[in-house]
């Protein structure tokens, strides 16, 4: 997979290309990784082997900036390999030595946190100049799949659009990820995650019992949009086995939110009304299903059923509720919901949320500690599945990312090579994938082509 990332006055490939008029200067990447937290410019990484070509061409300055590298995050990390690696070893590939999409080539060209661009190459392209674009040009001819986060129309004058690229390469599978789409009579809005979960519902639905709507603690509509965008890749790579001939893929992320309201959706478009409001970490027709302060801190019970109330109300020492008239059945339950979680709530805050959870154990009804990241991170059942690991960066030594969360029956997915700096492979991309010579790339860079 490759990095673009942009230099120059105007967008660069990768996260550089964010704005048409970015000033130039010098971009120190030791500078961005330990400042900015981690965050770099787009960059631009690819991974040449057989199979698939995947480009990405995203701006930090008009679209959500994690987007399309979390979609290719979840590409990245299934299978593509480095430029200078025929086969991957066995601990790092698979027990067969294929791994699912071994051979996807990816540029993408976003500002993103570092942290998404494992198993990246890093190349630093300008595409003001017709030399940075004709470099792009060679590269969309290779390619399968491009991934670009502009605004509807923007790319077209660095002639990168979807007619320009497709008449190079009628096979490419061009995906624009936006906040509104290419039609529409928000199109040429600019949408940010936090945007778009405010005005297509969730935040309306997020937060807590008569408080205000939040939104949520991560950015899920990215999340969500770039899922959604990998599986329509997916389909249209498989459209063209069939067809010979790529297409467009028009993803926004305010279509990927309508899509995610679910059942909420659909009970609103069936009865007519707004929504059931926010609950917090309740649920609003199933008592008692929610979070409970603990001793020192919370803990969330389900009991979703009278089968779990009674295993519940047997643990917590109080079998007595099982045949009190204000808590049989369920529906009887929702009436009487603020007695009975204030009696649950009384009895968990003399337990430390560690104590509840051996009391629990073994009991057969849903339980769980309410963590913090690094609670999470270091919980016993996330080292076990192997979500968190240890890689040697060139900058900052050892650290720690998390894993690919998929696991195969015949291969091992998993982080080969740490997120690159800004640049680090500029050199191997262009004498590898294009055949360039020292003297060509050094007279690129002395141009301000490539950095």
């Amino acid at each position: 997979m490759i990095l673009a990332h942009g230099i120059g006055k105007t967008p660069f490939l990768g996260s550089i290309s964010s704005s048409p008029r970015t000033p130039k200067k010098t971009v120190n990447a030791q500078g961005i990784l330990r400042v900015a937290g981690f965050i770099l410019t787009p960059r631009n990484s690819t991974m040449r082997a057989r199979g698939y070509s995947i480009y990405s061409l995203q701006s930090f300055t008009t679209r959500p900036f994690v987007l399309a590298s979390r979609n290719n995050k979840l590409v990245s990390r299934t299978g593509w390999r480095s430029l200078s690696t025929a086969t991957a070893s066995a601990a790092q590939s698979s027990s067969d030595g294929t791994l699912p999409l071994a051979g996807i080539r990816v540029l993408d060209m976003t500002r993103v946190l570092a942290g998404v661009n494992r198993n990246k190459k890093s190349l630093a392209l300008s595409f003001a100049q017709p030399s940075g674009i004709e470099i792009l040009h060679k590269l969309a001819r290779d390619s399968d799949v491009l991934v670009e986060n502009y605004i509807p129309g923007a790319l077209k004058k660095y002639k990168m659009d979807y007619e320009t690229l497709s008449a190079i390469n009628p096979k490419l599978i061009y995906a624009s990820i936006t906040g509104y789409g290419q039609t529409g009579p928000y199109s040429n809005r600019a949408g940010y995650d936090v945007m778009v979960e405010a005005e297509m519902g969730l935040m309306h639905i997020t937060g807590s019992r008569g408080g205000p709507p939040v939104k949520v603690g991560v950015a899920v509509t990215d999340l969500t949009t770039g899922l959604y965008t990998s599986n329509a890749i997916m389909a249209a790579l498989l459209a063209r086995a069939r067809t010979g001939r790529g297409q467009h893929i028009d993803s926004a992320l305010s279509d990927c939110q309508v899509a995610t309201l679910s059942n909420l959706a659909s009970s609103a478009l069936i009865s007519g009304e707004k929504d059931s409001g926010r609950w917090g970490t309740a649920h609003p027709s199933i008592v008692p299903y929610r979070g409970y302060k603990t001793k020192d801190g919370d803990i969330l019970l389900g009991g979703g059923n009278d089968r779990l109330f009674g295993i519940l109300s047997d643990r917590l020492g109080y079998p007595e509720w099982k045949t009190d008239p204000r808590f049989i059945g369920n529906n009887i339950r929702v009436k009487h919901r603020e007695v009975l979680d204030s009696l649950i709530e009384e009895t968990t805050k003399q337990k430390t949320t560690q104590e509840w959870l051996e009391v629990l154990e073994g009991s057969g009804m849903p339980y769980s500690a309410v963590n913090d990241i690094q609670g999470t991170l270091n919980h016993e059942h996330v080292r076990a599945r192997g979500m968190v690991q240890e890689v040697s960066h060139p900058v900052c030594g050892p650290i720690k990312l998390v894993n690919t969360p998929i696991k195969y029956s015949h291969a091992t997915p998993g982080i080969r090579s740490p997120p690159p700096t800004l640049g680090q492979h500029t050199d191997e991309v262009l004498a590898s994938l294009l055949n360039l010579g020292e003297g060509d790339i050094s007279q690129l860079r002395k141009d301000g082509v490539v950095a």
